[in-house]
């Protein structure tokens, strides 16, 4: 792919992670058996966060400090979309245009829930970046779980939000809208925008105040509503994205004569699920297109999450919610922990002899599946993540 196509270095990098994830390239483990003699490779993933089968273990303790530190009360889920007339802008400034939908989107939650008008306590809440749909394409968005309420100032009471009810999106949409597009001025002031390719022509300060205005005049799309479920099962969806990008293997269906065959849900249809064929190279041009920058935080934490807070203003929170809610928190956090388990028990029940039941015994680490002895009992197998 990338002799045909110009890739950018983290998008080699993820190629060449991906391809060598969980084969010879990487190395990997061999567990024997002293009782039958039984022998099996166990090569090594590559711990990729844009890798769909890897990081299964990082994502269940991410679930289970989220479940330890989320209050017991009602949570809004929100959601912060870029309109798509800055897609091409974005594609070339992914930092900059990431970090800027983090910080107003996140300025625009807190500013209201400050405004004594509004709610007048500070709230806590947990954002993810997405930038892709159901179909692969590029589609930047922000989804944020947000308490149904807040500490006041002086941290003395809990102020809840009206049932059902958290601020009014369209004003949350503007204001999101208004302070998105004045940083983007400031950065294009600041010569801090890249303009190339398709965006060439934005590097004129008059083609660049056209793109604002229209801008300007898009209504902005702001989603909000209170999770049926409670705010667990809004960190049980989150959590399947947060350490993996775009698709998931279970959403492959197959490949035929260098054709992808994936599932995908049609929101348009009553979420039916739907099925899309790509050519290979255009499957890989939409998955490349969201790869992160190199070393770019897609999950942060605000007001009461924030790490600044959370031994201080959330236990405060905590103490003032009601103790119905803690023993439902305590409930989930029981079932949380037989997830921070998956690794352990993992490690258990694989290295027992499918032959004999005796426990296997795990050699030193191999630089190369060339390293292994040639007998016929020796069976690779591409092992589940345990890192």
């Amino acid at each position: 792919y990338t002799v045909g196509h110009p890739v950018s270095p983290e998008q080699a990098t993820v190629i060449r992670n991906l391809t060598n994830c969980r084969t010879a390239a990487l190395g990997g483990h061999l567990d024997s058996c002293p009782g039958c003699g039984f022998r099996r490779v166990s090569y090594n993933s590559c711990r990729d966060r844009h890798c769909p089968k890897c990081q299964a273990t990082k994502r269940a303790q991410w679930l289970e400090t989220r479940l330890e530190r989320v209050l017991p009360c009602p949570h809004f889920h929100v959601v912060f979309t870029l309109p798509e007339q800055l897609n091409p802008l974005a594609l070339r400034n992914k930092r900059l245009i990431y970090s800027l939908l983090f910080s107003c989107a996140s300025e625009s939650l807190s500013q209201l829930a400050k405004d004594p008008k509004r709610l007048g306590a500070q709230v806590g809440f947990t954002a993810v970046l997405h930038t892709w749909g159901q179909t692969l394409l590029f589609h930047p968005h922000l989804h944020c779980v947000v308490t149904a309420g807040g500490l006041s100032p002086d941290g003395k009471r809990w102020i809840p939000t009206r049932e059902g009810f958290l601020f009014p999106v369209k004003v949350l949409a503007r204001l999101f809208r208004g302070k998105f597009l004045a940083a983007l001025k400031r950065a294009q002031v600041n010569h801090d925008l890249a303009f190339k390719g398709s965006t060439a022509h934005l590097s004129d300060p008059g083609a660049f105040a056209d793109l604002l205005r229209t801008l300007y005049q898009v209504d902005w799309v702001v989603y909000s509503k209170p999770p049926f479920s409670g705010a667990e099962h809004v960190y049980h969806y989150l959590g399947q994205y947060t350490h993996r990008v775009a698709i998931s293997n279970s959403r492959l269906v197959g490949m035929h004569q260098g054709r992808i065959r994936f599932r995908y849900k049609d929101y348009k249809d009553a979420c039916a699920q739907k099925h899309m064929e790509l050519d290979a190279e255009e499957f890989l041009r939409r998955f490349l297109l969201h790869v992160l920058p190199r070393r770019f935080v897609r999950i942060r934490h605000y007001g009461l999450l924030a790490s600044v807070n959370v031994n201080t203003r959330l236990e405060m929170a905590r103490t003032l919610l009601p103790g119905e809610g803690k023993a439902a928190l305590c409930t989930k956090l029981e079932h949380s922990k037989l997830l921070n388990g998956l690794a352990q028990w993992f490690e258990e029940h694989f290295l027992v002899c499918p032959r004999c039941g005796k426990k296997m015994v795990r050699s030193d680490l191999m630089m190369h599946a060339s390293q292994l002895p040639e007998q016929r009992n020796v069976i690779p197998v591409r092992a589940l993540d345990t890192s």
